[in-house]
């Protein structure tokens, strides 16, 4: 299946190299995951991927496609200053994607991977004053979650600064009235820790919704758990199964 709007004199996998090609898969992969899953919101939101051995260059999604019209093919390689390097597509970027993704990827160097989402559970936490609570091990995952209130529409480069100094080094963000955010090395890390923390978000609203008083974790035991689970590189181990989980579905993803 050739996504909308693709149109190839010569395939981008003979452009482009072996490592970005399979860069590309795996991110059209994530797109794809991120949907089946339900954590998309029609052609909003956004992932990007560095590209090896820049600093200032990434892959973004075009802007106009469904997540699971997503192909290694339609990515869209841009610089960290908003310039067009390779686009496959008819479609341009949103610009609130590159003004989140380029602002971390300038800071972040450790960072590969960035996704972005407007999920219900996760706008519905971003809206609570008390955060995202540890109320089982799955949302001990994120003791050290970063915070960063709202400003509007991210389309504003000023917001820039602020944003990456909410994040620090964390993992994983909570945006304000807006959404969920988390980094990683890697895509399947990145994507990893986003469905841990949309799950947990998912805990906290279903668990506050009883209408009934909830037990707390002791501090210690918070603590213990989350500095165990911090450094186990959760992802990776099941980013093949994913993988094989999606071929089976549609493997048009690596078109």
């Amino acid at each position: 299946m050739n996504p909308p709007a693709l149109h190839l004199v010569k395939s981008v996998r003979d452009q482009v190299s072996a490592e970005e090609w399979q860069i590309r898969v795996d991110l059209a992969a994530c797109y794809r995951l991120m949907a089946h899953y339900g954590m998309t919101e029609m052609i909003a939101n956004h992932i990007s991927m560095r590209l090896p051995g820049t600093n200032d260059e990434f892959l973004l999604n075009p802007y106009g496609m469904l997540y699971e019209q997503m192909t290694a093919s339609s990515m869209i390689r841009i610089d960290v200053e908003g310039k067009v390097l390779f686009n496959a597509t008819d479609y341009g970027i949103n610009q609130a994607g590159y003004v989140i993704h380029s602002a971390i990827h300038k800071a972040r160097h450790d960072v590969g991977c960035v996704i972005h989402t407007h999920t219900l559970p996760g706008m519905t936490v971003s809206a609570m004053k008390t955060g995202l609570l540890p109320l089982a091990q799955s949302a001990m995952r994120f003791l050290d979650v970063a915070y960063h209130d709202f400003e509007g529409v991210a389309i504003r480069l000023d917001e820039q600064q602020r944003l990456v100094a909410s994040l620090g080094m964390r993992e994983a963000m909570v945006l304000r009235n807006h959404g969920l955010l988390t980094v990683g090395p890697t895509i399947a890390e990145c994507f990893n820790n986003m469905w841990r923390l949309e799950r947990a978000c998912q805990l906290q609203v279903m668990a506050l919704s009883c209408n009934t008083e909830l037990q707390m974790p002791s501090p210690e035991s918070i603590k213990f758990t989350h500095e165990a689970i911090r450094g186990l590189h959760l992802g990776l181990r099941e980013w093949p199964a994913l993988l094989r989980k999606l071929d089976q579905i549609d493997p048009s993803f690596r078109d």
